[in-house]
């Protein structure tokens, strides 16, 4: 894998990753939107604005004719907005790459937003919204990030408010676009069957003027995230819940630890919350301790999905693996089993150009640094027992629980007794 990279005069940053053996490639454009450059009364307009890029341009005049020209040619297309960043790709065999930059740069560079597909859009992501709310799984990881994060751009859901979606006017996406969609505010990756020349290519397609955003991303205010518990009663068959900590972001030297720590509680099969709480004590079916990683904040959460009746149970049983790895530590082969699982996954990652562009894409965007996949399983496996058990030990403790769960049979007295205990 080699990495070719240049930033035009106008301050946009183009990349191009070379992945022998492989005739494939991504075409990802990374864009410094979503929640965290808001305010509150253009809450969801990031995401709001990703839908109607796909609504017609200079080039692909409608919506049809922008899904037609990548249906034309076998790609994949897509976009996705998250709370730092908001993505759009196109995945093609390596002979449509011109074509993939033909669409992407007609959607980003022209797009005129029609009025008419605003208002249809509108009730589009209103059936988004109801989408998700009638999933708990998913809505789950927004209750428990609104919770720790608090009222503010890094604890808001990237889909908006109702009342933003049915509210928001055509000029708002023109001059979010003209602040947040700017040459120093993008990243434009190509990974898989590229060379050093897709640079030039790349550049031909996206002739920018020189601008910076006009929105900086808000930073995290932790004295605005002072709940504990977030409960949200519904009439379901499971009882969803998520369990876990704040943490620091994923520039901090302590990310590598992070990542080994929540494998081992729970990051697959072989793992404690998998073996004891579903294993031994039959409790749930799925259950998964994860890393969300933000620039300046994240999260170690334990989530799963147990019977209504069983709910107190789970809990209880998730405190204790918390509590045991803080108090008892870890073992010399959880800790060897933890680090080559994680460079292994790694190693499986660099075979997905899709994953690897966004790699680079995001490194650069947020961080305007390259970490290579060697360099980031150096530091897995330099993690030693000795810090995986201080960050247990500072991390699991009373004060910095949380917890939220969505369905019926836990009040906020009964997580109490559990989590302050």
């Amino acid at each position: 894998m080699q990495l070719h990279q240049k930033t035009l005069s106008s301050g946009l940053r183009l990349q191009a990753v070379e992945m022998p053996g492989t005739n494939v490639v991504t075409t990802l454009i990374l864009v410094g939107a979503g929640s965290r450059y808001e305010t509150k009364e253009i809450t969801g307009l990031s995401h709001f604005l990703e839908h109607m890029f796909f609504k017609g341009a200079k080039k692909y005049t409608t919506p049809k004719a922008v899904a037609e020209a990548v249906d034309s040619f076998g790609g994949e297309f897509n976009a996705f907005t998250g709370k730092e960043y908001a993505g759009y790709y196109v995945k093609s065999g390596k002979d449509n790459l011109a074509a993939s930059l033909d669409v992407l740069s007609d959607m980003l560079l022209h797009a005129t937003f029609p009025a008419e597909e605003i208002e249809k859009e509108r009730g589009v992501i209103l059936e988004e919204m109801a989408m998700y709310q009638d999933a708990p799984m998913y809505q789950i990881s927004w209750d428990f990030e609104r919770l720790v994060f608090g009222d503010q751009p890094l604890g808001w859901e990237q889909i908006g408010t109702r009342e933003v979606v049915t509210t928001v006017d055509r000029q708002q996406f023109v001059d979010y676009q003209r602040s947040q969609y700017v040459a120093d505010n993008m990243v434009i990756t190509c990974a898989g069957a590229v060379d050093a020349t897709t640079l030039d290519m790349i550049a031909s397609y996206f002739d920018m003027p020189a601008a910076k955003a006009g929105i900086p991303p808000t930073k995290f205010d932790p004295s605005k995230a002072t709940e504990r518990i977030w409960l949200r009663e519904k009439k379901t068959e499971q009882y969803h819940l998520s369990f876990g900590v704040r943490t620091f972001g994923e520039d901090d030297d302590r990310f590598p630890a992070l990542k080994v720590l929540a494998c081992i509680l729970g990051g697959n099969m072989s793992a404690r919350m998998f073996q004891n709480v579903r294993e031994e004590k039959g409790l749930c079916y799925s259950i998964r301790t994860r890393v969300d990683e933000y620039s300046d904040a994240g999260l170690i959460t334990t989530r799963a999905g147990v019977k209504l009746s069983d709910a107190r149970r789970a809990v209880e049983a998730i405190r204790f693996e918390y509590d045991q790895i803080a108090q008892q530590g870890i073992t010399a082969e959880e800790l060897e089993k933890a680090k080559n699982y994680l460079c292994g996954k790694t190693d499986l990652g660099t075979e997905d150009t899709e994953e690897v562009a966004h790699e680079y894409g995001k490194n650069t965007l947020l961080y305007n640094s390259i970490e290579d996949y060697e360099v980031w399983k150096n530091k897995i496996q330099a993690v030693t027992q000795s810090q995986v058990e201080q960050l247990a030990t500072e991390l699991f403790v009373p004060a910095n629980f949380r917890f939220a769960g969505i369905g019926s049979g836990l009040s906020n007295e009964d997580v109490l007794q559990i989590i302050d205990k």
